[in-house]
C-alpha cells in the first residue's frame, strides 16, 4: 500500500481516464480494425470490384459495437454517423490501406513493432467504450444489471458480434464463424470487463472507475501486444475455463484446440463386394455350371 501511495496511483489513474481519445487512440482503432478486414479473404476483391461494399464493411469494422447498442438501447442505428470528424478519419484510413499506392500505407502499419504500439492504443479504447456502455445503460435502466452488461458486452466486442452480416456486405457466407459459438480472446475479455464494470457502476465492486479503467486496460493491452507478437490466437482464461466448463457444465477437461481444426484420418475402404460386384461373380458361376 505505501508503494501505491507514493506511486499515487489513484491520481495516475483519475488523469488516464479523462485522457481524450480522439484522434491519436482512436486513429490507432481505426489502422488496426482496418487492418483486420484487409486480412480477411477476398476483402481485396471486393474493395476493386466494389468500394462501396468495401467502404461500409470498414465502417462497419470501426463503428459496429455503437451501431448494435445504439439499437439494442432503442437509439437510430445510424446516430453515431452525425460525427463528421470520426466518420472522415475513418474512411481516410480505409482509403489508404486499400488503394495506398505501393501498399505502402498498409506495408508501414502492419510491421510488427508499429502493429504492436497500434494494438496497445486500441486496447484503450476498447476498455472506455466498455466503461461508457455500461454507464449508458445504468442511466437508461437503473436497476438492470443485466442490460449493463450486455450493453457493455457490445460496445467493448464490436463488429465481432455481427461478422456474419458484414460478411455479407462481401459476399460470403459462413455461419460457422459466428462469434457466440466460437468467441475470440477480445470477446470473451469484454464480457468480463462488463462484469466488472457493472459490478463497480453498481457500488458492489469497492473500487473506482478510474482505477479499474487503468487496470483493465493494462491487462487488456500486455495481452494482446503478447499475442500479436507471437502470432497467437489463444486465450490467458482458457484454464480457467477449462475447469470452470468441466465442473459446471460438464465440458471435457483439457480438450485441444488441435482436436477441432485437424481433419478426421481417413477411415480405410472396407474390402465389401457392391452390388454390380456380386452380380457378376453370379454370372460367371452360372456361365462355369452351364459348361
Amino acid at each position: 500500500m505505501e508503494v501505491l501511495a507514493a506511486l499515487n496511483l489513484g491520481d495516475i489513474a483519475q488523469v488516464f481516464s479523462k485522457m481524450g481519445m480522439f484522434p491519436v487512440f482512436d486513429l490507432a482503432y481505426y489502422i488496426v480494425s482496418i487492418l483486420y478486414l484487409k486480412y480477411e479473404p477476398g476483402s481485396v476483391e471486393v474493395s476493386r470490384r466494389s468500394p462501396v461494399a468495401s467502404w461500409l464493411c470498414a465502417m462497419l469494422y470501426c463503428f459496429g459495437s455503437y451501431i448494435l447498442a445504439d439499437i439494442m438501447l432503442g437509439s437510430s442505428p445510424l446516430d453515431y454517423f452525425q460525427y463528421n470528424s470520426h466518420i472522415l478519419l475513418a474512411s481516410a484510413v480505409w482509403y489508404l490501406v486499400f488503394y495506398c499506392p505501393l501498399n505502402l500505407f498498409y506495408k508501414c502499419v502492419a510491421f510488427l513493432p508499429v502493429k504492436l504500439v497500434l494494438v496497445a492504443l486500441k486496447e484503450v479504447v476498447r476498455t472506455r467504450k466498455i466503461a461508457a456502455g455500461v454507464h449508458h445503460a445504468h442511466h437508461a435502466y437503473h436497476h438492470g444489471v443485466f442490460i449493463m452488461v450486455i450493453v457493455g458486452y457490445v460496445k467493448g466486442s464490436g463488429v465481432a458480434l455481427i461478422s456474419n452480416f458484414e460478411q455479407l456486405l462481401r459476399g460470403v457466407w459462413r455461419p460457422d464463424t459466428n462469434e457466440i459459438l466460437n468467441m475470440s480472446f477480445p470477446t470473451k475479455a469484454s464480457l468480463y470487463g462488463a462484469i466488472l464494470f457493472t459490478l463497480q457502476e453498481a457500488h458492489w465492486l469497492p473500487v473506482s472507475k478510474s482505477t479499474l479503467i487503468l487496470v483493465f486496460t493494462l491487462f487488456m493491452a500486455t495481452s494482446k501486444v503478447v499475442m500479436t507478437a507471437r502470432h497467437s490466437h489463444g486465450s490467458p482464461f482458457a484454464l480457467i475455463e477449462s475447469w470452470v466448463c468441466h465442473l459446471l457444465f460438464g465440458s471435457p477437461l483439457g480438450g485441444s484446440e488441435e482436436e477441432h481444426h485437424h481433419p478426421p484420418a481417413a477411415v480405410p475402404s472396407s474390402p465389401v463386394k457392391t452390388r454390380e460386384d456380386v452380380s457378376e461373380g453370379t454370372r460367371k458361376r452360372k456361365a462355369k455350371k452351364a459348361e
